[in-house]
């Protein structure tokens, strides 16, 4: 079955408008999305030593199939990025970390306990990019980390977090494409705190002390991401938006925007411009917020679309770093990567085929009539025809076909684990 006389009629009703469609599937094709590896396993990890999963972090559902050691979680992502169309980036947690069965703490973790991860990367033609894993651990269990009051346990996670550079830094020189090593906590309160300063100032000394540590920015990038509240810290996160923005911008630091990390009424696709003024480039962690950080699968909703819109239409296709952050253990784990990936490129192929510098140009004559027409009659211009023709192109399955890979690898693979 082909697409091309489709894509072709569909093609001819952008380029009336100006609309290169051969150079916006150019563009897509360079765009990388780091497709986070905590959705095939639950958030479970490696480590020799379980703790149960904290930080104001759940994962629901229990549906058969769950990668149990990298060697299955790697499978697992294969097939779902042969599934995907362009070529992406990994982004792993320090939890990921493979040390044949010895018990290694996180401050101590090496770059050599990711070499597994490095030559599979090798192998894929992908990029890296790394977290520390703040959560889930004995000295994480009252909630606080890098502001703790103890100093020994504020000084166990700094060390996590250079031990954790250094590894970002590993990647990015293995592997050709600096690796971006992204420092979220979880530090925070249930109730109102008595002094909301102090914490922070806590933060700031431990990432002052994380930062003295130089990495080469070829290799390493540095984000800091924000939180406004979670399970077990309703009232009060010591991370905030504006303790991140205010950092990262005198830190010469990446600050991170997850979609999931703010007001429920509040959308960071509104953030995006002005973040861009004032920073040289910005990270996102997508997810689907539904009543709270729930981190549910993406979907192609209206929010996703307007981030898309706005990394596309101000020219910041290579200024934004583009992360996918949701885990949801009540569906085919694969089958979620798949739709939440191909969700974001989606999106910013939708994004690519918008005339923006005519649409502006309306704005700015005060012409919202014609504006407003034309942007509700994109909605439903053939969008669909140009992206079967990409996935045709990019030699991934159209439309629906890609389930039934998934679910042949599911009775082949998943149900016998």
């Amino acid at each position: 079955m082909t697409t091309t006389i489709s894509y072709e009629q569909a093609k001819a009703y952008y380029e009336q408008w100006g609309v290169n469609v051969d150079l916006a599937l150019k563009q897509l094709n360079q765009i990388p999305i780091s497709i986070h590896c905590w959705q095939g396993d639950d958030i479970s990890g490696f480590e020799t030593i379980k703790s149960e999963l904290s930080g104001g972090i759940d994962v629901t559902g229990n549906y058969p199939g769950k990668a149990r050691n990298g060697d299955e979680l790697r499978s697992d992502l294969e097939k779902a990025l042969s599934l995907i169309p362009g070529k992406h980036r990994v982004n792993l947690h320090a939890i990921y970390a493979e040390t044949n069965g010895q018990f290694v703490d996180r401050d101590e973790i090496l770059p050599e306990h990711f070499a597994k991860w490095v030559d599979w990367a090798k192998q894929n033609g992908l990029g890296l990019d790394f977290n520390p894993t703040l959560f889930s651990h004995e000295k994480a269990n009252d909630g606080l980390t890098l502001s703790h009051p103890d100093e020994h346990i504020r000084q166990f996670w700094i060390d996590h977090c250079i031990a954790s550079r250094k590894i970002g830094e590993y990647f990015g020189k293995e592997l050709g494409t600096p690796c971006l090593t992204n420092i979220w906590i979880p530090d925070g309160y249930k109730d109102i705190p008595s002094d909301r300063l102090t914490p922070r100032v806590r933060l700031k000394e431990s990432l002052d002390t994380i930062f003295e540590y130089k990495t080469d920015e070829k290799y390493n990038i540095d984000a800091v991401e924000s939180k406004l509240f979670g399970l077990g810290s309703e009232s009060y996160v010591v991370g905030s938006h504006e303790f991140y923005l205010s950092y990262a911008q005198q830190n010469n630091k990446l600050c991170l925007l997850d979609t999931g990390h703010f007001h429920p009424t509040e959308t960071i696709s509104n953030k995006i411009s002005t973040m861009l003024l004032f920073n040289e480039k910005v990270a996102l962690h997508v997810s689907r917020p539904v009543r709270w950080d729930s981190d549910h699968v993406v979907i192609l909703d209206d929010e996703l679309k307007e981030i898309a819109l706005e990394i596309v239409r101000n020219n910041a296709i290579e200024r934004v770093l583009i992360g996918l952050d949701f885990f949801d253990a009540s569906i085919n784990r694969i089958a979620a990567w798949i739709i939440g990936t191909r969700n974001m490129i989606k999106a910013l192929l939708y994004a690519l085929l918008i005339p923006h510098n005519y649409l502006k140009e309306l704005q700015e004559q005060g012409n919202f009539t014609e504006r407003l027409a034309l942007i509700e009659e994109f909605k439903t211009y053939p969008f669909g025809a140009i992206w079967d023709h990409y996935c045709e192109i990019s030699n991934v399955p159209i439309r629906e076909k890609w389930l039934q890979e998934v679910q042949i690898y599911e009775k082949d693979i998943l149900s016998k684990r």
